[in-house]
């Protein structure tokens, strides 16, 4: 389960494992050529592993236009290398004619980075965080139309709850439901505080432990960007893009993420291998520098030669 996303600080975005991740591509049977890099970011990833393999190639993905331009701007010596590319789309609607952006049709190795970058989670306008005041947004891309305002302000009392206790895992929402649906009848909630503040009011927060907006803010963000809905089948297509002897990365930050992961994996062992019998955690150096990486989960599968 992912509690430590939503920090107070802005502390940057720090790619996570990036040496782990780079130890089992160093370690493939087949060279690292062609990287797929299906949840871009802010490029830590990409351009860590760009610097490492100079005949590397990436196509780098995202469905937030602000991480497009910033790859762009930044990793603009890539570009002008015809080493990176990039496609602005959600990862799940990824194809392979995609891969001919870079003159390839297999990726040696594809990274799925399920984790929601730091800057966005540390930007009040974009309305993921309930430590300050923005529109209670949670869109990764904003052309969609769902807002997680629109969930909180429409959604029946029932819908709310299984929300919370599925997506978020929240034992008991009953009494944080009611006062939503009560209050949203005489003040819609169109801000993140306002929902943060009715939270720490009727859960009786102490504040030795983790904010309890912490998990009702998660559910409604996964919520927003279905970010579990069709991910086993996108990570089942992605084994099919890859070469034989390619690898698929994948870091989870969520119980009910890596249980799909895991889950898929060991379905799919006439494909292939599972490389992480247990599954790969950041360092306890790591979590000291980047306390976001306590909840990460890192799971490879090898195609089969």
């Amino acid at each position: 389960m992912c509690y430590c996303v939503f920090m107070p600080q802005n502390q940057g975005h720090i790619p996570i494992m990036k040496q782990e991740i780079l130890d089992f591509i160093k370690e493939s049977s087949v060279s690292a050529s062609f990287l797929l890099d299906a949840t871009f970011g802010r490029g830590g990833h990409t351009q860590y592993y760009l610097d490492y393999f100079k005949d590397l190639k990436v196509l780098a993905c995202d469905r937030d236009k602000e991480a497009i331009k910033y790859g762009k701007a930044h990793l603009a010596s890539f570009l002008q290398e015809k080493r990176l590319d990039f496609i602005y789309k959600n990862f799940k609607d990824i194809s392979a004619q995609d891969f001919s952006r870079l003159s390839e049709t297999a990726c040696s190795h594809i990274l799925v980075d399920l984790g929601v970058s730091s800057p966005q989670l540390d930007k009040p306008e974009r309305g993921f965080s309930f430590y300050k005041k923005g529109p209670l947004d949670m869109r990764m891309d904003q052309n969609q139309e769902l807002t997680a305002a629109d969930i909180i302000n429409t959604w029946s009392e029932e819908k709310l709850i299984e929300l919370f206790q599925k997506n978020g895992e929240v034992f008991r929402p009953y009494r944080v439901v009611r006062a939503i649906v009560e209050d949203r009848k005489h003040q819609l909630f169109n801000d993140t505080l306002s929902l943060a503040q009715l939270i720490e009011r009727v859960d009786s927060w102490q504040k030795k432990s983790f904010h309890p907006a912490t998990k009702y803010f998660m559910a409604l963000r996964m919520e927003v960007n279905g970010e579990l809905s069709g991910l086993k089948e996108s990570l089942e297509a992605f084994v099919d893009y890859l070469c034989p002897g390619g690898r698929l990365i994948v870091l989870s930050f969520h119980s009910l993420e890596d249980r799909i992961v895991k889950h898929l994996f060991k379905a799919l062992k006439d494909k292939g291998n599972i490389l992480t019998k247990k599954i790969v955690k950041a360092s306890d150096a790591e979590k000291k520098i980047n306390p976001r990486s306590r909840s990460a989960k890192l799971r490879v599968f090898e195609k089969a030669l």
